[in-house]
């Protein structure tokens, strides 16, 4: 086995002196590219994901609806993040979840010791794998959504399709930058400070954001207009975990999806009825992860009932 310390503080220790969460840049920062280092192939790569967890999700969805699922093989982690990080189990011990296949290990930061024996910061997914040269290609979910969008088109099924087009790329860039800042890592600013004024402040960015998508979804099917877009992708999956995680464990707890955001509930549901979306989407995972994962914020482990507004 590689080695194989206790990271208990990179895995739990989420905020810096002041109460207020901050998020760690990714390390792994290669592309997939035609000339490069890595050139794209189909069979070449793997992804590491978890079902639980939002920037892993946006990989995965993009993974179905560019038809790679012959191209890019995956694994799942459990849903449970303890001391030593993401561990693999089998479909047994935890039912959608699968053993690691491709380097036979336990856990997760075995895999950034492979790729890296001096690593020295956090284990986490999504995971761009190189099976050929036996290391991480990429850890940041962004971009590793970038490369399953264009690098692999000639072995897409869904060839010529874009997420990312030409003609919206500053609109999407301009969405991404203030979703990701108030929303997709707003929730997590939220739910992990550990001082009310971050935590008063991180809640009042989220509603603000919702609001403003809101707004954008009342006259707009999507939020670019017409075209489903990466923008779409990356709000859809903090929006699937918003009433049933982000609202209560989180303590965003101002409106519900269900209650307050008609506009927001209908573009949801209708992603979520997608070919392929509904497939990468596990709430058994999410909710277990969040709530039984994260002692500082629910020691009891209880798991509320609710999965949220009904998307069937």
């Amino acid at each position: 086995m590689a080695k194989m310390e206790p990271k208990l503080e990179k895995t739990t220790k989420w905020t810096d002196s002041n109460g207020e969460y901050k998020r760690k840049e990714s390390s792994f920062r290669e592309m997939v590219e035609k000339g490069g280092s890595f050139a794209p192939a189909s069979g070449r790569y793997h992804l590491y994901v978890s079902y639980a967890c939002p920037w892993a999700h946006r990989c995965m969805i993009t993974r179905a609806l560019k038809g790679l699922e012959d191209v890019i093989s995956f694994s799942v982690v459990d849903w449970y993040l303890g001391p030593e990080g993401w561990r693999f189990s089998s479909n047994e011990e935890c039912p959608g979840s699968t053993v690691d296949t491709i380097n036979n290990v336990k856990y997760v930061q075995e895999l950034y010791y492979k790729a890296d024996p001096n690593y020295n910061a956090r284990f986490t997914v999504p995971i761009l794998w190189d099976k050929q040269e036996q290391t991480i290609v990429n850890n940041e979910s962004a971009e590793i959504t970038r490369m399953l969008n264009e690098a692999f088109d000639e072995f897409s099924s869904a060839p010529g399709t874009s997420y990312y087009p030409e003609s919206l790329r500053s609109e999407i860039d301009s969405l991404n930058e203030w979703i990701l800042s108030s929303i997709n890592n707003g929730v997590y600013k939220a739910g992990f400070a550990t001082a009310q004024g971050p935590y008063e402040q991180a809640v009042k960015e989220v509603f603000e954001a919702m609001d403003r998508v809101e707004s954008i979804l009342a006259t707009k099917q999507y939020l670019t207009g017409d075209t489903f877009t990466e923008a779409d992708i990356r709000l859809f999956t903090s929006m699937y975990r918003f009433d049933p995680v982000y609202h209560t464990h989180f303590k965003c707890s101002n409106k519900t999806i269900t209650n307050n955001y008609p506009h927001i509930l209908r573009w949801l549901r209708e992603i979520y009825h997608m070919p392929g979306i509904a497939a990468t989407c596990n709430m058994d995972h999410t909710k277990n992860h969040y709530y039984k994962s994260h002692k500082n914020i629910n020691p009891t482990g209880i798991v509320p009932i609710w999965d949220g507004p009904n998307l069937d």
